[in-house]
């Protein structure tokens, strides 16, 4: 069992005293830098204790360290930025999922925090923890109006502002930022697809809870009311999929494909699985070397494709993605003839990681976390 709470705020720098004024708190949040500059909600010992209730492990031991500056993410302190972000307690240990998964080497959380770049980490949510939290996998999945998406996706920003140091200018070194860094999360809406959920082609079964994060652009909409046919629709992702400009094509990235309910359904009944997709897609989504400029040529394309395109012509194809296996999909949205196509930060790699108790079983529900005390 953790320390009582109170306690544990004893520690230094764990907690600080502060009129019982929701202006005074936001006041003293937005001097020390401790919000997204949105209005938080006061991390009042008694909150954090009622998320706590969602915690399965020592409260004052790290589950992470997140860069870049490598703060120690406890559940305290993560507990203190859900508050803030107005997560309900049941959302935690999803908090905390997404957190493990994105401090992974493979996702290269220093990268995507510390870039000019203006990546953010996207967390998709898959398996029965989607519906029981309510996360929203339908319309407007990635804008706002849903409790779950909107604040788990903000307290991952907080946390990575408060714990992981990505202050602008300072560890977030941006030069736009994007919508994304306030909060960027939504469910697959397995119900609708017509394939395996993400997590299940990613090796977990269908019934585990899972999340896959993943160090994203925004969405780039694709726009097809016209195509009929499986390969119409496919070729009009694959066009969308080709920018010249974007870090996937130096890297040997893997970004994703978010089909809406009636797209995939065309492309479904057009005999297409998975993987056929994504082998039209990526057979598909190439650039003539010639689209580039020519210090990107020499400086970047025929260095690091050295053996492809070193003394290649200006219409040897450059491949958006470098193998099938690479390109991820997942099935989002609502109703509406439109996918979306998200780019990466390139030098990263999507974690799935999946919901599991101490003692290493795939948690049936988010209840199976919440603690017992005496």
């Amino acid at each position: 069992m953790s320390a009582d709470i109170s306690e544990l705020l004893k520690a230094p720098g764990a907690g600080v005293e502060c009129e019982d004024d929701f202006d005074a708190v936001n006041e003293l949040a937005r001097g020390r830098g401790w919000s997204d500059g949105l209005p938080i909600v006061p991390p009042t010992a008694a909150r954090v204790e009622r998320m706590l209730e969602y915690c399965d492990r020592p409260w004052d031991e790290p589950v992470a360290k997140m860069a870049p500056r490598y703060g120690e993410a406890t559940p305290l302190r993560l507990a203190a930025n859900a508050v803030m972000a107005g997560c309900r307690p049941e959302y935690f240990p999803l908090l905390v999922l997404a957190i493990e998964a994105m401090c992974e080497e493979p996702f290269n959380l220093y990268g995507v925090q510390a870039t000019t770049h203006l990546c953010a980490p996207l967390v998709i949510v898959n398996g029965p923890v989607a519906k029981e939290l309510d996360i929203n996998s339908g319309h407007n999945a990635f804008g706002p109006g849903w409790q779950a998406n909107a604040t788990l996706g903000r307290a991952i920003r907080l946390a990575l502002v408060n714990i992981g140091g990505a202050i602008p200018a300072l560890g977030d070194m941006s030069t736009f930022g994007a919508p994304s860094k306030y909060s960027y999360l939504a469910a697959e809406n397995e119900a609708a697809s017509p394939w395996q959920p993400l997590h299940v082609e990613r090796g977990l079964p269908r019934e585990a809870s899972a999340v896959t994060v993943i160090g994203a652009e925004c969405p780039h909409n694709v726009n097809d009311h016209e195509s009929i046919t499986a390969e119409g629709i496919l070729t009009t992702i694959a066009g969308t999929m080709l920018a010249a400009g974007a870090n996937d094509v130096y890297y040997e990235a893997e970004p994703l494909v978010v089909m809406g309910p009636e797209h995939a359904k065309t492309v479904a009944d057009g005999g297409y699985s998975k993987a056929d997709a994504k082998r039209f897609l990526v057979e598909h989504a190439h650039l003539p070397l010639g689209r580039f400029s020519k210090e990107n040529i020499e400086r970047r394309m025929r260095v690091t494709w050295k053996e492809r395109l070193a003394n290649a012509g200006p219409d040897a194809p450059v491949p958006m993605v470098q193998r099938p296996e690479d390109l991820l999909i997942a099935v989002i949205g609502g109703a509406g003839k439109h996918s979306a196509v998200i780019h990466t930060f390139g030098a990263t790699k999507p974690v799935t990681r999946a919901l599991k108790t101490r003692d290493g079983k795939y948690a049936k529900s988010v209840a199976d976390f919440r603690k017992k005390r005496e």
